[in-house]
C-alpha cells in the first residue's frame, strides 16, 4: 500500500510536513511517515513504495540502540500499543507510525560530519572551510576526516537550511547548550558509524535534531535514515570521487542528471528511478538491521 497523505478522521490533524504527517494526541503527538519524497526542497510528485516503512523503523531501531546514551521522544513504537481510537487505521498507521511526546524542538538542525561530501564538500571548494571550520589544502571529494566535525544549519520551514558556525549557534543558545549538542551528536555519530562499520556500510554524514527538556538533551524526529545520512557501500568507497550510496541521493543524481530546471516542481521520476530507490532504501534496513520490511 502507497502512502501519499493520511487523513484520518476524528483525529486533530496538525501538520503535513515534507515527509511526515502529524496528528495531536492531546498530551502527544502521532507522526506517520508517509511514501513522499523530497529533494532540493521539493516534495516530487512520485512516491517510493515502502519508504515510509524504512524511515519509521529504522529510527525506531536507532533510538532503541541508543536509549541508554540519550533519551529520546518515544512513547509507543509498535501499534498494538496504540490508543483504541486508532486501530481502525491499522492499514494506514502499523510500522509507519509512532506516538511521541510533545517537545519543542532546538531550532538548529545538528549536522555532523565523518567524511568530506554534498554540500560540506562544495562549502569546501569554494573557501576551504566548513560552517567556520578551517580546513587543509588538498583534501579530495569524499575522504574521511581524522575526527568528525560539526556542522549545524538552521531549520528553514521552507527554503534551503543555511550552514551557520558554532560561535553562531552559541549565541542564540548559550555555549553550554551548543557544547552539549556538540558532545552528544558526535558521540552518537561515532557509535553508529563503528556498528554500520562491522556491517559494511560508511555512515558519511548525518543530521540530527534534539530539544531540550529539564535540562536534559532529547533525541527527537528521525535518526539516521536514508533521508538524513549518507550511507556508502565499504567495499566500493574510494576517496577522490562521489560514491554510490544507500539513500536519497541517488534521487538528487538522477534530477542533476535531467533536463528539470531545478526552480520548477519536478517532474515524476521514471518508474525505473522509483524501483532503484525503493529497493535501496529496503536494502540499507536489512543491512543495518539484519531485518527485512513487509511492504
Amino acid at each position: 500500500m502507497l502512502v501519499e497523505k493520511t487523513d484520518l478522521k476524528g483525529i486533530n490533524f496538525l501538520k503535513r510536513g515534507k515527509v511526515r504527517d502529524i496528528y495531536d494526541l492531546g498530551d502527544s503527538l502521532l507522526l506517520i511517515s508517509t511514501d513522499r519524497i523530497s529533494a532540493f526542497d521539493f516534495v516530487l510528485p512520485s512516491l517510493i513504495p515502502c519508504k515510509g516503512k524504512v524511515l519509521n523503523l529504522i529510527s525506531v531501531f536507532w533510538f532503541e540502540k541508543f536509549k541508554d546514551d540519550i533519551e529520546n521522544h518515544l512513547i509507543y513504537s509498535k501499534f498494538e500499543d496504540f490508543p483504541e481510537e486508532l486501530k481502525k487505521y491499522e492499514e494506514v498507521l502499523k510500522d509507519r507510525a509512532v506516538i511521541v511526546r510533545k517537545l519543542k524542538p532546538i531550532p538548529f538542525e545538528i549536522i555532523v560530519r565523518g567524511y568530506i561530501s554534498g554540500s560540506g564538500w562544495k562549502s569546501y571548494k569554494e573557501s576551504r572551510q566548513i560552517s567556520g571550520i578551517k580546513l587543509p589544502e588538498g583534501l579530495k571529494e569524499s575522504e574521511k576526516f581524522p575526527e568528525p566535525i560539526f556542522t549545524p544549519t538552521t531549520k528553514a520551514e521552507e527554503g534551503h537550511d543555511l550552514l551557520v558556525t558554532k560561535d553562531e549557534m552559541a549565541n542564540k543558545l548559550g555555549k553550554e547548550l551548543t557544547d552539549l549538542l556538540e558532545e552528544k551528536a558526535i558521540e552518537i555519530y561515532k557509535k553508529a558509524a563503528e556498528y554500520a562499520l562491522e556491517k559494511g556500510i560508511i555512515i558519511a554524514d548525518t543530521k540530527f535534531e534534539f530539544a531540550e527538556e529539564d535540562g536534559k538533551l532529547v533525541l527527537i524526529d528521525e535518526v539516521l535514515t536514508p533521508d538524513s545520512s549518507r550511507f556508502w557501500p565499504l567495499k566500493e568507497y574510494e576517496s577522490g570521487r562521489s560514491q554510490n550510496s544507500f539513500d536519497k541521493q541517488f534521487v538528487r543524481n538522477y534530477l542533476l542528471s535531467s533536463d528539470w530546471d531545478g526552480k520548477s516542481t519536478p517532474p515524476p521520476l521514471p518508474d525505473e528511478i522509483v524501483e532503484k530507490t525503493s529497493f535501496l532504501y529496503r536494502e540499507i534496513y536489512t543491512l543495518l538491521t539484519g531485518k527485512t520490511i513487509d511492504c
